[in-house]
């Protein structure tokens, strides 16, 4: 018959084994560089993605697109032809409503009875209804709107990756909602940004600055709904697949949820530098678009070769 282990070796054992588990644990999770991370176009996709992690939105938009394209946006903002680079989000156009709607007065207490006569404890609706929404939305992203085939198979999972979330989620619980409201309301309110002409007076890089806290709140809220953003941003990879003179070709690599999602993406070299094409395609849409608002004034006319007033001079009395 065997003898038994003593109780302080079985400590020991179980001490050895949860170490063991808990390195294997970190050495699973830690980031494997791709082939090519090294490259200018890979550096430059790793780069967007560390200002939304650093929250810094201004410097975001900056290095998003080339300075003469950023400087024009600005203009079509102030003119409010542009919202670029919100225009990147899901549902922006419910961006300044639901600013608007967290910046009401009593709004943390009008919302919350909302949310109990809506959504509170209805589980298993929600998780109904977000497998529905997420089904719908990768079929739709694989065959309408206008998306480029790249931005097609990246917005299919992520939306799936959303769809997986959202039914485990506990997105029907009020005393979460209700610690969600209370910082996203505030947050809200500080922006000050509750109207269109608030932006457009504001323009870009202000707007952009006054929208930080509330972008940081809203990461906030996604991480107490267990969907930890900063941590999608910090183990994004990147690495070259393939770079022809002035396009590249990069694959990019993050976990959003539980599951991993995997693309590539095409960038375009301008003076230097490298930019996500679907972005400039984007930028250059919108600047299209506010074309006329864009048109300097037209200069005076003067006479030609001495710059005065070319009408004639009064008669001699």
């Amino acid at each position: 018959m065997k003898p038994k282990p003593s109780a302080s070796v079985l400590r020991v054992l179980a001490a050895l084994g949860l170490s063991l588990a808990l390195l294997a644990a970190c050495k699973k999770r830690e980031p494997v560089e791709l082939a090519g991370a090294a490259s200018e176009p890979a550096a430059a996709v790793r780069q967007l993605a560390t200002h939304l992690q650093r929250n810094d939105l201004v410097g975001f938009a900056r290095d998003a697109v080339p300075p003469d394209v950023h400087a024009r946006l600005d203009i079509a903002w102030r003119a409010g032809q542009s919202r670029w680079p919100l225009t990147e989000l899901p549902l922006e156009d419910k961006l300044v409503p639901m600013l608007a709607a967290l910046s009401a007065k009593d709004a943390e207490k009008t919302l919350q009875r909302s949310f109990e006569r809506q959504f509170a404890r209805q589980d298993r609706d929600l998780k109904e209804a977000a497998r529905t929404l997420g089904l719908f939305g990768v079929q739709y992203v694989k065959k309408e709107g206008d998306y480029t085939q790249e931005e097609r198979d990246h917005y299919a999972q992520v939306i799936a990756a959303l769809g997986d979330w959202a039914q485990q989620a506990p997105l029907g619980d009020p005393a979460l909602a209700k610690a969600t409201l209370a910082r996203l309301a505030p947050a809200a309110r500080r922006s000050g940004l509750t109207t269109e002409q608030a932006l457009s007076d504001a323009g870009m890089t202000a707007s952009l600055q006054r929208l930080t806290p509330f972008f940081i709140e809203a990461k906030a809220t996604f991480t107490r709904y267990e969907l930890p953003l900063d941590a999608t941003f910090a183990d994004l990879r990147t690495g070259l697949v393939e770079q022809k003179g002035d396009i590249a070709t990069v694959r990019i690599h993050y976990p959003l949820g539980e599951r991993e999602i995997d693309t590539v993406v095409s960038l375009t070299r301008r003076d230097g530098q490298w930019y996500l094409t679907d972005y400039l395609r984007h930028a250059e849409d919108v600047l299209a678009g506010a074309a006329p608002a864009l048109t300097p004034p037209a200069s005076p006319v003067t006479a030609p070769g001495n710059g005065t007033d070319p009408s004639p001079a009064p008669p001699d009395r």
